[in-house]
């Protein structure tokens, strides 16, 4: 099978073929362009001459240039025009039996070395390929729109695809520019399959009644270091087409609770509160923009002594820092006085499990996620029995220096710990399945989901043991398997290893 590519056909022009196409003429290969609707391809080549112009008026390449590349891009109508292809890139309808038959159709015009290519997102590559006589050249060669932008290929063999085939595939990805992540052939694959914990888990903590979509956005966004929030992000994408994927990969992987959707969702859909596009979701919109309400200002109150739980010596000394200078009394004893504010750290358990365990009184406790510092913005959890004005001293006192502060309710792991640790959770469990290497798994999720850290990454960042407390107690307390803590996260965190090392076997 022959290792060098100059030619290659795109079936499909929507968003995704134009943009594979532009990226394609841009590495120099000839690009036969076939889709069965009339006027798509010069749809397609106008769209893409569009951009080229614009690049040519920002200096980023010379007209002569720009027109070398138009040069590239050709329509093949009918199909046998993609005879000469050494390699075909489906981008159609997101449907087994019509790839099926697109590549049965395309066996019957290629040369027995071509390469048939599916851009699927979350279909079966070995499914697609048993219906081609030859399934060794079917491989999957998944891009992320807007392709140009998006510097990310998944490449996923099929059981039968050839080692030379995947050699080649991985080796024009390159030729693009792109990151080409290898991955097994697994619902989701890897980038798709390791986004599931940042939204489910943020709607599971939204029915919980533990915070509202905003703050939980807010919490994500400020404290997590994420580009956008979760319920932002859902309303960015349309529910049309998240809810269909949660539903989807949940029940490819036989009802795995790790992906379980929310009702949220379903309700959502059904009543037409789609996002961006149907002018509301979560947020509302107005032209175009979403109307979030303000934030609260921080009550104001005369201060209280404060009592910080010693469990967590590093919280401890953040948090009396804090105290100190904000000039508010800082009580040093062994257990609190009957006046004070009690500030906890836990980590996977609520204010009220946390406060009985260390034998305090409830009513003026309030705990602090010390996950990520207080340098972003601070979150503050109150049992159903914290008083209102202990709640609101601990609200002034954390925004003393300015710093924004988010109250929510009692939750087992707040929402930045719940969230993080389902992301790493989820990554370990792609790693323990041999589905990608870690290094790729992590530069995968930065690149496909803009992650701060890839999921392996995070778990370094915050601490794997950590990670690993968070989920134990979370699974305790709900009795929830959701929670249960992936082996490869389990064993590498009690062995004191990385979670980005592969076994020394």
């Amino acid at each position: 099978m022959s290792q060098t590519i100059t030619t290659i056909g795109i079936v499909g022009t929507g968003a995704m073929g134009r943009g594979i196409a532009q990226i394609a003429a841009e590495a120099g290969l000839r690009v036969k362009l076939h889709d069965a609707r009339d006027g798509a391809v010069d749809d397609a080549k106008a769209f893409i001459a569009k951009l080229w112009a614009r690049g040519v008026e920002k200096q980023r390449f010379s007209q002569a240039r720009a027109d070398e590349m138009s040069a590239l891009l050709m329509e093949a109508t009918p199909l046998e025009d993609l005879a000469d292809c050494e390699l075909v890139i489906e981008a159609i309808v997101e449907r087994v039996d019509a790839k099926q038959q697109l590549f049965q159709q395309l066996e019957a015009v290629l040369g027995e070395q071509a390469i048939l290519a599916t851009n699927t997102s979350s279909l079966s590559v070995t499914e697609i390929a048993a219906a081609c006589e030859r399934p060794e050249r079917v491989i999957g060669f998944h891009f992320f729109n807007p392709v140009p932008l998006m510097k990310i290929v998944e490449v996923i063999p099929g059981l039968k695809t050839a080692a030379e085939v995947i050699e080649a595939t991985e080796a024009l990805g390159q030729r693009f520019g792109h990151f080409t992540a290898r991955a097994t052939d697994t619902p989701g694959f890897l980038v798709n399959h390791a986004g599931r914990a940042f939204g489910t888990e943020a709607l599971r903590i939204l029915s919980e009644g533990v915070a509202d979509h905003v703050t939980i956005d807010r919490l994500l966004k400020d404290q997590g270091g994420f580009r956008m929030g979760p319920f932002t992000l859902l309303d960015l994408t349309g529910l049309d087409v998240s809810h269909a994927v949660m539903e989807s990969i949940y029940h490819q992987y036989y009802q795995e609770p790790r992906f379980r959707p929310s009702a949220l969702t379903g309700q959502r859909l059904a009543a037409g509160l789609l996002g961006r596009k149907s002018g509301e979701g979560f947020y509302r919109y107005a032209e175009g923009q979403a109307v979030v309400p303000d934030e609260p200002a921080a009550p104001r109150v005369d201060p209280l002594p404060v009592w910080v739980s010693p469990e967590d010596a590093d919280a401890q000394r953040a948090l009396a820092k804090v105290v100190e200078a904000a000039g508010w009394t800082l009580e040093t004893g062994d257990t609190p006085s009957d006046s004070a504010l009690c500030l906890l750290s836990p980590y996977g358990e609520d204010t009220t499990d946390s406060a009985l365990r260390q034998h305090l009184d409830p009513a003026r406790c309030v705990a602090v996620d010390m996950l990520a510092g207080l340098d972003r913005r601070r979150c503050l959890m109150t049992s159903p029995a914290t008083r209102a004005d202990i709640r609101d001293a601990a609200h002034a006192l954390l925004a003393q220096d300015g710093t924004p502060v988010s109250v929510i309710h009692d939750s087992a792991g707040f929402v930045l710990q719940r969230v993080a640790a389902c992301i790493v959770n989820v990554g370990a469990d792609i790693a323990q399945q041999r589905v990608a290497e870690p290094a790729t798994i992590d530069r995968a999720v930065e690149l496909g989901l803009g992650y701060p850290h890839g999921p392996l990454a995070m778990g370094e960042h915050y601490g794997a043991h950590r990670i690993l407390t968070i989920l134990e107690n979370l699974q305790a307390a709900s009795g929830d398997p959701r929670y249960r803590p992936s082996p490869w996260l389990r064993r590498r965190a009690r062995l004191g290893m990385p979670l980005t090392r592969v076994s020394a076997q």
